[in-house]
């Protein structure tokens, strides 16, 4: 039966920009990074440290609409307004500050493409 989810897929315009983003401003480790249509682009798995779910930088042909959209994916951590805070001063542009609600507390973040994520409490 299905256990987990392994990774998720985000649309990206430039590989390398993305990559840079998610490595050295949020964090994120290399696991693969190899071509995957030769003369284009690359299949980048990434691992979000003490996690295991990972993401992709990837789009697959046709879907190049997506990137800059809203995306579907919600990251959590144990304190929203430290960690927005944090990546503020790492230059990431927030969509939504940081807001506490009745079922927890979430902000949105854009990463280099323009495509927004939700970052909330656990």
């Amino acid at each position: 039966m299905i256990r987990g989810i392994k990774f998720i897929s985000v649309p990206v315009k430039n590989q390398d920009a993305s990559l840079k983003f998610y490595t050295e401003t949020l964090g994120f480790k290399v696991t693969t990074d190899q071509e995957f249509i030769p003369g284009g682009q690359r299949w980048i798995e990434l691992a979000i440290p003490g996690a295991d779910t990972g993401l992709v930088l990837f789009t697959p042909e046709g879907q190049e609409d997506r990137i800059g959209t809203f995306q579907p994916i919600s990251m959590w951590c144990d304190d929203v307004f430290a960690t927005a805070d944090q990546l503020k001063r790492k230059g990431v542009t927030f969509f939504k500050d940081p807001k506490k609600e009745d079922w927890g507390t979430a902000a949105i973040f854009e990463d280099v493409d323009g495509n927004k994520f939700v970052l909330s409490s656990r």
